[in-house]
């Protein structure tokens, strides 16, 4: 027997889980909230569901870049926006870097420390946009 697939289902199981996963994530806020009424940060911290939700949170918004890029009209130049994208991160990086250096109880060895994380952490998901955004590039020439 062929199996019979049919888009209004799909579209509509794709809902569902759309709706659970909002649900689930309301749950993880609202226990996380209560968390944090009673212990403060420390206390989300030690969660595990604060793992949960952050994992989460970082899987769906990779998944979105890839739907926000398939949704751009026509990129003329991925490199020259990747270049303009590192060089907003280097300011934020350096800015963040200064300013944790030059605050009470932290050094410039902290400061670099947190500016760098912000520049590689920054760095990855540009990365990425950057690659999806030349596939994209390659397979509209490819079309052409």
């Amino acid at each position: 027997m062929k199996k019979i697939v049919d888009e209004r289902l799909t579209f509509l199981n794709l809902q569902h889980i759309k709706i659970t996963y909002i649900v689930q994530t309301l749950g993880f806020l609202l226990i996380l909230g209560h968390d944090f009424l009673e212990g403060g940060l420390e206390k989300i911290k030690a969660n595990p569901l604060w793992v949960v939700f952050i994992l989460s949170s970082v899987v769906y918004s990779y998944l979105s870049l890839s739907i926000s890029v398939e949704h751009e009209k026509e990129i003329k130049r991925p490199f020259r926006s990747f270049l303009l994208s590192l060089f907003v991160l280097l300011v934020i990086g350096s800015i963040t870097a200064y300013l944790t250096s030059v605050t009470s109880g932290f050094n410039w060895s902290d400061g670099v420390l947190f500016g760098g994380i912000i520049f590689v952490g920054g760095l990855i998901p540009m990365n990425y946009v950057y690659r999806l955004r030349k596939k994209q590039q390659t397979e509209w020439e490819d079309d052409e």
